[in-house]
C-alpha cells in the first residue's frame, strides 16, 4: 500500500507580479512535485510531497529562496515586512527623485549640473537594481522572465546613456536622470499601490482566520482541583475540556459536555439567527456564544476543525485557475522576450532606418521597455476569482475552485435531487403499519437498522424513535438506492428500504419505507416531508435564465410529478437507482453544460459527473466531498446568488483581460513612434496594474441582481 502524500503550504514574499508565480510553478513541476499551486494574490505555494522526497523540503525551500524570493513562516509579520519594505523603498526614491524632476520647471543652476543629477539619480539606480534588478535576474533563471526584467533595461539603459554623456561631457542632451529615477519610483508607486489592492481582494479569507481566537481556557484537574489554564490554541489536543463564556469565540470544534447556550454561527454559514445548543451537541469553532456558559470537549483542533478545512477550501478555490486564464498565462510567458524585441527592433530602426540619432533611439525604445505591462495579463482572472469567491463565501456559499465560478455561469440545465435537496428532509414519522403486538419489536428494529446510515430519512427516524430501544443486530450494511439490511440475534434477517425491496410481495406500495423480515413485509412505514419555501423562486429564476431544470429521484413517480408540478420543474426522472442517475447525468453533461444539486449518499457518483455538483451543508461527507459548492446554509435561495457572482465574475475577468490587451496594443506601438516619453510610459503602466485590480474590487459592492 503506497503512503500517502504529505501537502504542504509555504507562505513567500516577494512576488512582484504573476510572471512570478509562474517561476516558481515551473521550478517546482521541473523538480517533479505534483499538485502545485501557486497563489500571487495570497502569497501562497501549496504542493503534494511523496514520502520518497519529504527528505528533500529545505532543498525545495531553498530553491524558492535562491530565485529570490523569502519563505516565510509568520505569515502576518512576513506580510508586514514585505509591505514596509516596498513603501520604504519608494519614499527613499521619492526623496532624490523629486529635485531631479524640478529642474524641469525651475532654472536653478545647481540643479543642472550633471554631476548634481548624477549624484541624485545614482542612490534611486541602485535601490531600483537592489530591488528590481535582483528579481529580474531571479526570472530569467526560472525561464519566466517578469515587469522587472524590462524595467531594469529601461532604467539601466537611461542611466548608462546619462552617465556616459556625463563623462564624455556631452552636455544636456545627454542627461536623462530624471528618466531612470522616475521609472524606478513610479514602478515602486504601482507595486504599492497594486500591493494594498491586491491585499482588499483576499480580505475573505483574512476574515475567515480572525474568527480564530488565539488562546482558550483549558479545564486542568490535578488532585481533584479543577482550575482554568490560558494555553494557546495551536496547544489544544483532542480530548481537552474547555471554557467558554458569553461573547467568548468557540476555540475548537467541540462537543457541548455541560451547560445551555446560545450559539452564533452568521460568520461561518451567513445564517442571521442563533440557536439554543446544549449537553450533547457539536458546535464548530469560530462561532460566538452570544449568551450562557459552556463546558465543552475538543473534538477537531488544528487543521481539522470545520473553520481550517473551510479557509483551506477557500484558499485552494482562490489559486484554481479558470480555462479563460490559461491563454493570459502563455502570453505572459513570451510577453517579456516579446517586448525586449520590439524594444531592439524600435532603436535598430530609430537609429538606422531612419535616422532619428542616438538619443532619440535610445529615448524610444526605453519608453517600450517601461509602458509594457504583462502583470495586466496576468492580474486580469486572479483577481475577479479572489473577490468572486470572497464575496460567495461571506455568504455561505462555498467554491472548490475558480474553474467552477467560470463554468457555473454556462451552466444550461439544473439537475436537482428530491429528498432533502427540492424538500426540507426534516422528515415526520406519520405512521407505522403492522400488527399491535409487533409494534414495538418493530420500533427496535427500525431504530437498530437506522442506526447505520448517514441519510436523512434515518436522522429523522432515529429522533422519532429515540425512546426505543434498538434490537440486538449484527451484520448491518447499506446498498445505495435500496436501503439497509441485517441479521437480527433472534436469527430472523431483517430488510428496510424502498418500494423496490417490496414489489412483488404486495399490491400496496403507496408508503414510504418498508420492513421486510425473512423477505416478506412485516411493517411499512409513512413520512412526511414538505417542500422548502425558497425552492420555487429558485426554480423561477432559473428558468428566467433560459436554464433547463430537471427532477432526478429515487422516489415513486407519483411523488416525484407532484413535486414538479407544485414548482414548475421542466422534467421529471422517478425511481432511478444510483446507478441510473450516474448515467443519466453523464447523459445530460454530454448534451449541454448540467449542474446537479444533491444531498446525500446517493448523489455523490452524480455529483462528482456533473461539470457542477452543488451539494447542500447538511449533506453527508461523502456528498461534500464530490461537490464543488457547497451551500452552508442548507437554502436554494443561495442558487441564484451563486449563479449571479459566477455570471458577474466571469464578466470582470473578460473586461479585465480586454483592458489588458487593449493597453498593450495600443501603448507599444505609441510608445515606439516616440508618441509617449518614459516618464509618461512608466506612469501608464504603473496604474495599468490598478486598474484591473480596482475593477475587479468593484464586485465586493456591485449590485448582482
Amino acid at each position: 500500500m503506497e503512503s500517502p502524500t504529505q501537502h504542504i503550504e509555504l507562505n513567500v514574499k516577494g512576488m512582484t507580479c504573476t510572471n512570478c508565480a509562474l517561476g516558481i510553478e515551473k521550478y517546482l513541476k521541473q523538480e517533479g512535485l505534483d499538485g502545485v499551486s501557486v497563489d500571487f494574490s495570497n502569497e501562497e505555494v501549496q504542493f503534494e510531497l511523496d514520502p520518497a522526497q519529504a527528505s528533500r523540503l529545505p532543498q525545495f525551500i531553498k530553491g524558492i529562496e535562491g530565485l529570490g524570493f523569502q519563505v516565510v513562516k509568520d505569515e502576518a509579520e512576513g506580510a508586514a515586512e514585505g509591505m514596509s519594505k516596498v513603501e520604504r523603498f519608494f519614499w527613499l526614491s521619492l526623496i532624490f527623485t523629486f529635485p531631479l524632476l524640478l529642474h524641469m520647471f525651475i532654472p536653478w543652476h545647481v540643479l543642472h549640473n550633471p554631476w548634481v543629477q548624477l549624484g541624485l539619480a545614482t542612490p534611486v539606480f541602485l535601490l531600483g537594481m537592489y530591488h528590481f534588478g535582483r528579481s529580474g535576474w531571479n526570472s530569467l533563471k526560472t525561464g519566466v522572465p517578469n515587469m522587472d526584467v524590462l524595467v531594469t533595461i529601461g532604467a539601466l539603459s537611461a542611466y548608462g546613456y546619462s552617465l556616459y554623456g556625463t563623462l564624455a561631457g556631452l552636455g544636456p542632451d545627454f542627461l536623462f536622470y530624471e528618466t531612470a529615477a522616475s521609472i524606478i519610483t513610479i514602478v515602486l508607486l504601482g507595486n504599492v499601490m497594486e500591493h494594498r489592492a491586491v491585499r482588499r481582494t483576499t480580505t475573505a479569507v483574512r476574515s475567515l482566520m480572525d474568527l480564530q481566537p488565539a488562546t482558550a481556557h483549558r479545564v486542568d484537574c490535578h488532585g481533584g482541583q479543577e482550575s482554568l489554564v490560558a494555553v494557546p490554541v495551536a496547544q489544544l489536543r483532542r480530548g481537552d475540556l474547555l471554557q467558554v463564556n458569553t461573547g467568548e469565540r468557540i476555540p475548537v470544534d467541540g462537543l457541548i459536555r455541560e451547560g445551555q447556550g446560545e450559539i452564533d454561527e452568521s460568520m461561518l454559514s451567513g445564517e442571521s439567527l442563533t440557536r439554543e445548543a446544549g449537553p450533547g451537541e457539536k458546535i464548530i469553532g469560530g462561532t460566538v456564544l452570544v449568551s450562557g456558559s459552556l463546558r465543552i470537549e475538543a473534538t477537531e483542533v488544528g487543521k481539522g476543525t470545520v473553520l481550517a478545512k473551510i479557509i483551506n477550501m477557500v484558499k485552494q478555490a482562490q489559486a484554481d485557475k479558470p480555462g479563460i486564464q490559461q491563454l493570459a498565462d502563455r502570453i505572459s510567458a513570451i510577453f517579456v522576450p516579446a517586448v525586449l524585441s520590439i524594444a531592439a527592433l524600435t532603436f535598430v530602426l530609430s537609429f538606422w532606418a531612419f535616422d532619428l540619432g542616438l538619443q532619440k533611439a535610445v529615448i524610444h525604445s526605453v519608453a517600450v521597455l517601461v509602458i509594457a505591462c504583462p502583470c495586466a495579463m496576468g492580474l486580469a482572472t486572479p483577481t475577479a476569482v479572489v473577490v468572486g469567491i470572497g464575496r460567495a463565501s461571506k455568504l455561505g456559499i462555498l467554491i472548490k475552485g475558480g474553474r467552477t465560478l467560470e463554468q457555473f455561469a454556462r451552466i444550461r440545465r439544473v439537475v436537482f435531487d428530491k429528498t432533502g435537496t427540492l424538500t426540507t428532509g426534516d422528515f415526520s414519522l406519520a405512521a407505522i403499519h403492522c400488527a399491535p403486538e409487533e409494534a414495538e419489536a418493530v420500533r427496535s428494529v427500525i431504530l437498530s437498522l437506522e442506526q447505520h446510515s448517514t441519510h436523512p430519512v434515518a436522522h429523522s427516524l432515529r429522533r422519532a424513535l429515540a425512546g426505543h430501544a434498538p434490537a440486538p443486530m449484527a451484520q448491518v450494511r447499506e446498498t445505495k438506492g435500496l436501503g439497509l439490511q441485517g441479521q437480527g440475534e433472534d436469527g430472523h434477517s431483517y430488510q428496510l428500504g424502498s418500494f423496490r425491496l417490496a414489489q412483488g410481495l404486495t399490491g400496496d406500495l403507496d408508503h414510504s419505507l418498508f420492513l421486510l423480515r425473512d423477505g416478506q413485509v412485516w411493517a411499512t412505514i409513512d413520512l412526511e416531508d414538505e417542500v422548502r419555501p425558497e425552492a420555487r423562486a429558485a426554480i423561477d429564476y432559473l428558468h428566467e435564465q433560459g436554464i433547463e431544470t430537471v427532477l432526478l429521484s429515487g422516489d415513486r413517480q407519483a411523488k416525484c410529478e407532484a413535486v414538479a408540478r407544485q414548482l414548475g420543474i421542466d422534467q421529471v426522472y422517478a425511481e432511478q437507482l444510483p446507478q441510473d442517475k450516474l448515467q443519466l447525468i453523464g447523459k445530460f453533461a454530454g448534451e449541454t453544460d448540467t449542474a446537479m444539486v444533491g444531498d446525500g449518499i446517493n448523489d455523490a457518483p452524480a455529483l462528482a459527473r456533473a461539470q457542477v455538483g452543488i451539494s447542500l451543508s447538511q449533506a453527508t461527507e461523502v456528498a461534500m466531498q464530490s461537490a464543488q459548492v457547497i451551500l452552508l446554509q442548507g437554502k436554494l435561495d443561495l442558487l441564484p446568488e451563486l449563479h449571479r457572482i459566477s455570471i458577474h465574475t466571469v464578466r470582470t475577468i473578460k473586461q479585465n483581460l480586454f483592458w489588458a490587451f487593449f493597453y498593450n496594443v495600443i501603448a507599444i506601438p505609441l510608445a515606439a513612434l516616440g508618441f509617449l516619453r518614459p516618464i509618461l510610459g512608466a506612469l501608464a503602466m504603473a496604474f495599468s496594474d490598478v486598474i484591473v485590480v480596482g475593477n475587479s474590487l468593484r464586485l465586493k459592492v456591485k449590485k448582482l441582481g
